[in-house]
């Protein structure tokens, strides 16, 4: 049997990872300035977080959810507290994609609607419901084309009152900070208008964190820097460190019922070890200010060398660690000449964005390395 043929892939197999490390199948050593899309929140092979997965698998592995499984409790906890959202409940699947889908189930028999409103640039994910929100036809089937989703461009508030006027709409959803779509974020004072206008229509806001969430944005949540409470909230690159998990944070205004939502696999015994420990320490090493901080001098520099080489960069953005690099036309290859000449993943959006997502647990002198490697090579394609 061959695998199904989807992905593009870098000729790298990771085979080792440590901190902001990885290396290859020949011993090659890369650092990681991308984390997966996201994904590695606490470090590679962070030692609590690999002996709480090791102790866990000497006790049980899994049992489905027709039995107790305090973990999720003590998961559900721990999640509130860091967070800020300990009224909220919490329900437990294994994907963002599945966090979305279940958000808007959520929303739909809440508010007895169907129709979801998304924005320009948006990714939720590519199951069924999830990718019909996603702002990409090149992904949608014939399946997913509906006419319950309203894709409103440039984050036009004219446009969302227009159309949760007609009351026809179950919820909003947005990412506080767009990260397929390069590291773009809506203007400062839109979420709060999003809140004001589905508050008054009766739709439910629901913020997709799914890569913003778990503090790499400098707050627990990105949303958190416009101080708008949505209805639901939709978590999972982060939350696990690389093991599969995702969530869904509801609103206590919002009622559950028996059967209303249900997975096999989610809330697992294994899953929520890991989503724990990387809680534990988020909050022991205090990665979320970490993040902040190292993320405001990576911005700094690289605000430094836009006005530096303003025929390369054409723009810096984003908040904590979750920084877009946009390159002038002709300077796009500067993403794939860092991976071949100077051993460093980073990531891509729509060709002219390098996005960087390192884990929350970078240190000041691998920023400055990762600064250093840049600069030289912008200097070796400009000369």
């Amino acid at each position: 049997m061959n695998l199904f043929d989807v992905y593009s892939v870098w000729p790298i197999e990771p085979v080792k990872a440590q901190g902001c490390y990885i290396w290859d199948e020949n011993g090659t050593k890369y650092l990681d300035m991308y984390g997966g899309h996201a994904v590695i929140s606490v470090g590679h092979c962070h030692p609590h977080y690999v002996e709480s997965i090791k102790n866990q698998l000497d006790r049980i592995s899994f049992y489905s959810n027709s039995v107790v499984n305090s973990l999720q409790n003590r998961l559900a906890t721990k999640l509130g507290e860091l967070s800020g959202y300990s009224n909220f409940s919490l329900f437990l699947s294994n994907s963002g994609a599945e966090a979305n889908e279940n958000a808007i189930k959520i929303a739909s028999f809440h508010t007895k609607k169907r129709k979801f409103i998304s924005f320009g640039g948006s990714f939720h994910g590519r199951t069924v419901g999830a990718v019909s929100l996603t702002d990409n036809p090149a992904i949608w089937s014939s399946y997913n084309c509906n006419n319950d989703v309203t894709i409103i461009k440039d984050f036009c508030v004219e446009s969302v009152e227009m159309s949760l006027k007609t009351g026809d709409y179950a919820g909003v959803i947005i990412e506080p900070i767009q990260g397929v779509a390069g590291i773009v974020a809506p203007h400062k004072d839109f979420l709060n208008q999003l809140r004001l206008l589905t508050s008054s229509y009766g739709a439910l806001l629901i913020i997709d964190e799914v890569q913003s969430g778990y503090g790499r944005s400098g707050r627990f949540f990105a949303h958190q820097y416009s101080g708008i409470t949505p209805d639901i909230i939709t978590v999972a690159k982060g939350m696990a460190n690389g093991f599969p998990i995702g969530g869904t944070l509801i609103s206590p205004s919002i009622s559950p019922s028996k059967g209303m939502l249900g997975t096999t696999f989610g809330g697992n015994h294994l899953a929520c070890v890991a989503a724990i420990s990387v809680l534990e320490i988020i909050e022991q090493e205090s990665l979320v200010t970490n993040a902040y901080n190292m993320g405001s001098y990576l911005k700094e520099q690289l605000v430094k060398m836009k006005d530096q080489y303003p025929d390369v960069i054409a723009d810096v953005r984003g908040e904590g660690l979750m920084i877009g690099v946009e390159f002038m036309s002709g300077f796009e290859q500067i993403r794939d000449l860092i991976l071949k000449e100077k051993k460093i993943f980073v990531g891509s959006a729509k060709k002219s964005v390098m996005r960087l997502l390192p884990p929350l647990s970078i240190d000041k002198s691998i920023v400055d390395h990762f600064i250093t490697c840049f600069n030289d090579l912008i200097v070796k394609i400009t000369n």
